[in-house]
C-alpha cells in the first residue's frame, strides 16, 4: 500500500487490486499546488472548499460524503458522523475507515474533539490513522495525542497543520504534536509504503512531505 499526502487533509491511497482513494481534495484557496489527481473514489469529510473540491480529481466513479457502510472496488468503507456536543451549533464531520482486508486506514477529517468510546468502538481496529493535529477546526496537538491513545493505531500520519505553503488558515506547526508524542523531530518521507504483516508493534509517527 502507498499513501501520499498532498497537503492539508488530502491523501491518495493506492493498493494493487483495489480502488484508488483520494480523501478531502482541496481547491486553490489553501495555497497548495492545484490538485491533478486520478482516483476511483473520493471521500469527503465535510462540505468546505478545502475538503470537497471534486474537480481536482479525475476518473472518479464514486463520491462518499456521509456516514454509512460502502463497498467499492474491493474496499469496504465505514463512515461515522461526529458532532461536538459542547458547541452551540454542532459541526458535522465524517470519519472514514478504509478496510483493505489486510490493512485498515482511518481518515479523521476535521475531527475537533475527543470522541466517545462508543464512536471509537464503531470505527473498529485501525492500523493507520490520518490525524489532524494543528488545531483550528481540527484537533489540537494535545487532543490528537489523546485520540491516538484511544485508537491505538500502529502508524499515525499527522495532517491539517501549518506548512510553508498553507495560506488563509492559522494552524499550529507539526512540532507541537511531535512534542506531545515525545518526539523532538523526525525525518519526512515522500510517501508511506507499507505491506501487510510488517506493522510496528508500538505506535509509530510517520511524517510525510506534501507532494507538489
Amino acid at each position: 500500500m502507498d499513501i501520499t499526502w498532498y497537503g492539508h487533509s488530502c491523501f491518495r491511497v493506492v493498493e494493487r487490486g483495489y480502488a484508488t482513494v483520494v480523501t478531502d481534495p482541496f481547491d486553490a484557496s489553501l495555497g497548495y499546488e492545484p490538485l491533478r489527481l486520478k482516483a476511483d473514489l473520493v471521500t469527503v469529510s465535510h462540505d468546505a472548499p478545502g475538503h470537497s473540491y471534486l474537480a481536482g480529481v479525475k476518473g472518479v466513479t464514486h463520491v462518499i460524503q456521509g456516514p454509512g457502510e460502502y463497498e467499492i472496488g474491493g474496499v469496504f468503507i465505514i463512515g461515522v458522523a461526529t458532532y461536538d456536543q459542547t458547541r452551540e451549533v454542532p459541526r458535522r464531520n465524517v470519519v472514514y475507515v478504509l478496510d483493505y482486508n489486510t490493512l485498515t486506514v482511518a481518515h479523521l477529517g476535521d475531527l475537533d474533539h475527543v470522541p466517545s468510546q462508543s464512536m471509537i468502538d464503531a470505527l473498529g481496529p485501525v492500523d493507520i490513522a490520518l490525524v489532524p493535529v494543528g488545531g483550528g477546526s481540527g484537533l489540537s496537538s494535545g487532543q490528537a495525542a489523546e485520540v491516538i491513545s484511544l485508537l491505538e493505531p500502529s502508524i499515525v500520519i499527522p495532517m491539517h497543520f501549518q506548512t510553508p505553503d498553507l495560506r488563509g488558515l492559522e494552524l499550529d506547526p507539526v512540532d507541537r504534536f511531535l512534542k506531545e508524542m515525545g518526539l523532538n523531530s523526525i525525518e519526512t518521507q515522500a510517501m508511506l509504503r507499507i505491506a501487510p504483516g510488517v506493522l510496528p508493534e508500538q505506535t509509530q509517527v510517520v511524517l510525510l512531505d506534501y507532494q507538489r
